[in-house]
């Protein structure tokens, strides 16, 4: 099989049509025939969105690979229906170097699975002393347009206007993690009434407020590009919409997990809802949700975090912070604010791929599902509902929040620039998808 023609989808959840894929490609659209060398995928009742694009992935490799690696990472992705990720730098070696991120890509590249678009660290070491090789990553096969100290932030005001003043040079971007370190010691959840009752550490809203505020004002006085990692407080919302009023520009991100989940689930200490930054109120959840809806959040990112077993099957104190989310993400984002009403298909296709990829300096997602552009598709079932397992993981860790919880929606098929890597909700074998883009390459 030479082609693949998708017949009957719903596109952005509206206008029924075929789409034909030769060559990688969107070949046509419209009401087409089969050819004699073309697999036909049935997608009535689907709906077609161009694939995802996360800007948020830990994918652990090197160094972390007993919870992830490029693999695994990215055969989650494309159950999640997502057709590039974004790798965040906290590996062992930490991708501070040219030659960490061009290995990072190449491991993305010969598996298939996705598009993996590394992200750079901002410091040495994420220590948060000196700069990182920004220039020679932005120089390099990776071609890096997106930096990040993520776990830790970028503190130190000098250094973060010497980053933000060092990327406007090629058009990049600070991804920055908003969590001043001085308000958060030993913090081990969200800050106010709950963490008081339950005996945990406060994690106070103004410590992620503050280092907003800090650094869309650095942003403006040196004509750079901020992005901020995973909002979670109505209270940064308010800063980042008085930011874009002013013409500031600054992008963020909410995650899944921050639109659906509230602190009160730490009251049974289950690590499995330990996250960094916490899970918060639930007026905060709205105002995320809003927020979305409105454009002052740009984008949903996973933030997915992947841990061995007993790093999260432990005392709350002693676990680690963080949850996997590639796979799920679509299914809590239909069910926070797709089926609320809040969000079209249409909107999702913006917030969860076009939106990311046009602040990551992704191309080839700039025209979805378009006659001439890279066929990344994912096709969903929007009615499929189920209850959530570790069946549904596709990665190598099971640190997911939402087991027994019912969520909407399933990826039926995921096409990687015209190869299937997921076919009718299972993953294709590795070898299967690279001899497919070796054909694809091979016109």
């Amino acid at each position: 099989m030479t082609g693949l023609l998708i017949r009957g989808a719903a596109l952005l959840g509206a206008h029924v049509d075929d789409i034909r894929i030769r060559d990688g490609v969107i070949a046509a659209r419209g009401s087409l025939s089969p050819e004699t060398d073309e697999r036909v995928i049935d997608a009535r009742g689907l709906v077609a969105l161009p694939g995802l694009v996360d800007l948020h992935t830990h994918l652990r490799e090197p160094g972390g690979e007993a919870s992830e690696t490029v693999l695994t990472g990215t055969r989650a992705a494309a159950a999640g229906g997502f057709t590039a990720v974004h790798a965040m730098a906290n590996t062992s070696p930490v991708a501070d170097t040219a030659g960490v991120v061009e290995q990072v890509q190449r491991l993305g590249q010969r598996h298939g699975y996705a598009e993996v678009r590394p992200i750079g660290a901002v410091t040495v070491g994420l220590a948060g002393e000196q700069l990182a090789e920004i220039g020679a990553m932005a120089r390099s096969e990776a071609r890096v347009r997106v930096f990040s100290d993520d776990g830790h932030c970028v503190h130190d005001p000098l250094l973060m206007r010497r980053a933000l003043e060092y990327v406007a040079t090629f058009d990049g971007v600070v991804a920055q993690h908003a969590q001043e370190p001085r308000l958060t010691v030993g913090a081990q959840m969200n800050e106010g009434a709950l963490s008081g009752e339950l005996g945990l550490a406060g994690w106070p809203a103004v410590a992620e407020e503050a280092i907003i505020a800090r650094d869309v004002l650095l942003a403006q006085h040196v004509g750079a590009r901020l992005h901020v990692c995973h909002l979670s407080t109505a209270g940064s919302v308010d800063v980042v919409r008085w930011a874009k009023a002013r013409g500031i520009s600054v992008t963020a991100e909410v995650t899944p997990h921050h639109l659906l989940l509230t602190e009160e689930l730490a009251r049974g200490y289950d690590a499995r809802f330990k996250v960094n930054p916490p899970l918060r109120r639930d007026e905060d959840v709205h105002a995320l949700r809003a927020a979305l809806a409105d454009g002052t959040i740009d984008i949903v990112a996973t933030d997915h975090a992947p841990h061995p077993v007993e790093a999260k099957e432990c005392t709350w104190a002693e676990a680690a912070f963080g949850m996997v989310g590639l796979e799920s993400a679509l299914s809590v984002v239909q069910q926070a604010v797709v089926d609320t009403g809040m969000l079209s298909w249409g909107d999702v296709a913006r917030v969860l791929s076009s939106a990311p990829a046009r602040i990551g300096r992704l191309e080839g997602y700039d025209h979805p599902l378009e006659i001439g552009s890279p066929a990344n598709i994912a096709l969903v079932d929007p009615a499929h509902a189920r209850e959530w397992g570790t069946a549904d993981l596709r990665g190598r860790s099971t640190n997911t929040p939402y087991l027994g919880r019912q969520l909407p929606g399933r990826v039926v098929h995921t096409v990687h620039r015209g190869v299937l890597t997921v076919d009718d909700g299972a993953l294709v074998e590795p070898e299967a998808v690279a001899a497919a883009h070796q054909e694809v390459a091979r016109g």
